[in-house]
């Protein structure tokens, strides 16, 4: 009969198919005697490109995002797309600014001016190892004057006349780096003025309705005005204070740093004022059904809220400062940058250019590092991308 028909094969073909999809393939895969080196691989590259993406964060702030596309390409992401980020981030201001210093190389000498010929990179850079071998020169004569006043306050104290030690001031003339450490520290001190205005009355102006109608007209009216019109008004101000009272610093560094103040305050002012007015409504009810008083509602719910619009007003005030700095301390004659550059303007020697240029390109780069200082603290303090 054929309905009794037995074939042999019929039950391992039927155990044979009874078989799951993911039973035969752990049984392939247990076989494969290179499943556990290719998987410990995959898990290493893996924590690999895990490590460059949080570096990338990190080369973002420092203005080194080109170093990502290179070791993702050496990593062997993709190498095709990472040579034209490469080409982007690194390879075209790198040619940008080759482009600029030949041009520059190829005018400069074209343009006569009373001093001479306008100096050309060789010779910025010429003038930049002169400066560097005159702050070093600047630095032992200075510490070998250091050490003969020790030494006769030694001699004196040896003596049995103490009462005639006295500390002497030195009073020679300031290297090239302290004039910069001088105009980091005044704008520094400038800005933490500023900030420590601008923020509070930020914070008021954005929760209040009316003091923010009564801060808009002198926001509006005092924003425009040049630090050099503020400056005739600061040094008067501040040479009758210390006339009176006296004081802890000199008086050309308090006159620069209150310009830098009353100049730089407006940006991180107006963009606190903004990021507090924004905040979410319904944190704001969220706020009022818990009935937190004012001191937490501001720490706990509207300066985390507001913290990024704060710091790019923070970021635009320092900037602002930086920039008003060098004005201010040509005409308050405070020993910074400013001073160098008007000093070697009335100098007028053959390489009074050259220095000045030295001085533009210092001044541009400091501005570069201390906005890069703002965003690394923005970038600590913020998770926000929006910047």
């Amino acid at each position: 009969m054929v309905r009794g028909t037995h074939h042999p094969d019929t039950a391992p073909r039927a155990q044979t198919r009874g078989l799951a999809p993911h039973d035969e393939d752990m049984t392939m895969t247990t076989v494969d005697p290179n499943f556990t080196e290719t998987a410990a691989r995959e898990a290493r590259r893996a924590r690999l490109f895990t490590r460059i993406n949080v570096a990338d964060k990190w080369f973002q702030v420092l203005g080194l995002s080109w170093i990502t596309p290179l070791l993702k390409a050496c990593a062997g992401d993709n190498p095709q797309a990472q040579v034209k980020e490469i080409w982007r981030l690194l390879a075209v201001p790198l040619l940008a600014i080759f482009a600029f210093l030949l041009l520059w190389g190829t005018l400069a000498p074209k343009v006569q001016t009373s001093l001479g010929a306008v100096p050309g990179p060789v010779q910025v850079w010429e003038e930049v190892v002169n400066l560097h071998q005159d702050a070093q020169a600047k630095a032992a004569k200075r510490e070998k004057f250091e050490a003969m006043v020790e030494k006769r306050n030694r001699r004196l104290i040896d003596a049995g006349r103490a009462d005639e030690v006295k500390s002497v001031a030195y009073t020679g003339a300031p290297s090239f780096y302290y004039q910069i450490w001088i105009s980091i520290k005044t704008v520094f001190f400038g800005f933490l003025i500023a900030t420590v205005v601008a923020v509070p009355l930020g914070i008021a102006a954005g929760l209040s309705p009316i003091a923010n109608a009564a801060l808009n007209p002198l926001i509006q009216i005092f924003k425009p005005v040049s630090p050099l019109a503020w400056l005739p008004i600061v040094t008067m101000v501040v040479s009758a204070l210390s006339a009176s009272q006296g004081g802890w610093f000199e008086k050309s560094f308090l006159i620069s740093a209150i310009t830098v103040t009353l100049c730089s305050l407006w940006p991180t002012l107006i963009n606190t004022a903004l990021g507090v007015a924004s905040i979410d409504k319904d944190l704001v009810n969220v706020s009022k059904v818990l009935k937190m008083n004012t001191w937490t509602k501001i720490t706990k719910l509207v300066l985390p809220s507001a913290l990024p619009l704060i710091f790019t007003g923070l970021r635009l005030s320092l900037g602002v400062g930086w920039m008003v700095l060098i004005a201010a301390e040509m005409l308050a004659q405070n020993p910074g940058l400013g001073k160098f550059v008007w000093d070697e303007f009335q100098n007028g020697s053959s390489s009074s250019l050259a220095k000045i240029m030295v001085a533009v390109v210092t001044i541009g780069i400091i501005g570069f590092m201390l906005d890069r200082v703002m965003f690394a603290l923005q970038s600590l303090f913020t998770f926000t991308n929006n910047r």
